[in-house]
């Protein structure tokens, strides 16, 4: 199947069915896993008792009915951070750069300002929570469930007004629909969709989603050290988020250049998840440190933060390489070494001939999608101060990984379509997609 802009739609009958299921499951779901981490220790298995015993109908009405549509204090917060973050997009100094050019042959402009945006915004919330105490610092903590309510809410609205503006006024010619409404919604109508000069997926993705997030685990801290004083696990849990945090900000322009911004639409499947996936799902493990103050003792802190700052740095070192090659055309050195480069033609849906420049050496030289294992990794360190007591505070290092290996998989897909022989070439030069396995020999 394909829309009017020449896009593929694989499994048709997997298309109808499974946006109708995450859109269904999903929401619902936040507000169960947040019940779940608050009022049951985290145990699956007391969430499924009370669901048999309750009902699901009645369990959501208790736990969701009342903040549906959030609450005044909810808005507030939203409110403000929301307009801070889009203030800040437009008036914090960065130079301009580009992103990559995009199956219609459109080249996207972006302001290079989310490093300073991050430091002015973590700075405003501890001198106004922790120095003037104009709010509490525990304050998104003690209305998580409020304002998760909101965002549900208004991010369903808010996809369904992309999917209009992508059907009628649409901010480029990377836009179109399938005509059926479900998937347009789930997927989104528009690649790259602005409103007023706002570009919506750095919005949603970075300034809000990844920006909402040191927010968050900073006043879970708070509220954890007012409950029974700040223990060590939440410190080398809050420390190894925010270097990775810090991390994406330094590298926010080479973000804009990955799959989720060049591939994935501005639909339910991204926004939604930005918007509400992200602030409860990759916080659940320190929002249930909270009530779970684990004292690891220096020994054993110290090695989980130097081992989880090693997979970040790894991470970064990985993603920078590949943006160095890119930055000087190939003429650099990886690892004090001339890298190994193979040039692989394309061409877009206006008939232009290009090329891009893939990496054979270096940490790339390990496999195509390395930097996935050290972000695996750094996950599980920043989530390990939990504890094995319940599965549920490790639900998102899982789901990450499953997130990373079907994105290699589509990664690799989409190349192979993209590149044609010269993907072949490439997979020859780094036959691992994830793991660097040994080779093993044939008989």
């Amino acid at each position: 199947m394909k829309n009017n802009t020449g896009i593929h739609l694989k499994y048709p009958s997997l298309r109808r069915s499974l946006p109708v299921l995450l859109i269904l499951a999903c929401p619902p779901s936040v507000m169960l896993f947040w019940y779940a981490l608050t009022g049951l220790n985290g145990s699956v298995t007391r969430l499924a008792d009370v669901i048999i015993n309750e009902g699901p109908v009645d369990l959501l009405y208790r736990i969701w009915g009342p903040v549906f549509f959030g609450t005044p204090r909810a808005w507030m917060i939203i409110g403000v951070f929301a307009l801070s973050q889009l203030a800040m997009m437009r008036l914090v100094p960065g130079r301009a750069y580009q992103g990559p050019v995009t199956p219609a042959g459109n080249i996207p402009v972006y302001k290079d300002n989310g490093l300073a945006s991050y430091g002015v915004t973590l700075t405003l919330f501890c001198v106004l929570s922790f120095g003037f105490h104009v709010f509490s610092p525990s304050i998104i903590y003690d209305h998580f469930n409020e304002i998760l309510g909101a965002l549900n809410f208004t991010s369903l609205v808010f996809c369904l007004l992309l999917y209009v503006k992508g059907r009628f006024y649409p901010s480029s010619s990377d836009s179109g629909y399938t005509g059926n409404f479900i998937f347009d919604y789930y997927w989104g109508t528009e690649l790259y969709p602005r409103v007023l000069g706002w570009d919506v997926k750095m919005f949603t993705n970075c300034r809000f989603g990844m920006m909402g997030w040191p927010l968050i685990i900073i006043s879970f801290a708070a509220g954890q050290h007012e409950l029974y004083g700040l223990s060590d696990s939440m410190m080398v849990a809050v420390g190894l988020q925010l270097i990775y945090i810090t991390k994406f900000f330094i590298w926010e322009s080479g973000y804009m250049r990955s799959m989720d911004i060049m591939h994935d639409r501005a639909g339910f499947y991204i926004c939604w998840g930005c918007l509400v996936w992200l602030p409860m799902v990759y916080t659940s493990h320190t929002l249930y440190l909270v009530n779970h103050p684990n004292r690891l003792g220096l020994p054993l802190a110290a090695l989980i933060f130097v081992f989880g700052t090693a997979s970040i740095i790894i991470n970064y070192l990985a993603d920078r390489q590949r943006q160095v090659v890119r930055a000087s055309a190939g003429d650099c050195t990886i690892w004090g070494k001339k890298p190994v480069l193979l040039r692989a033609r394309y061409r877009t849906e206006n008939g232009e001939d290009r090329e891009n420049l893939l990496l054979a050496s270096g940490w790339w030289g390990l496999s195509r999608h390395f930097h996935y294992i050290p972000e695996i990794t750094g996950a599980f360190f920043w989530t390990v101060p939990a504890l094995f007591e319940n599965f549920l505070p490790y639900f998102y290092v899982s789901f990450l990984a499953i997130l990373l290996v079907h994105r290699s998989v589509r990664d690799d897909r989409r190349c192979s379509t993209k590149y044609g022989k010269d993907w072949d070439a490439y997979r020859a030069l780094v036959p691992h997609r994830i793991l660097p396995l040994p080779h093993r020999r044939k008989k």
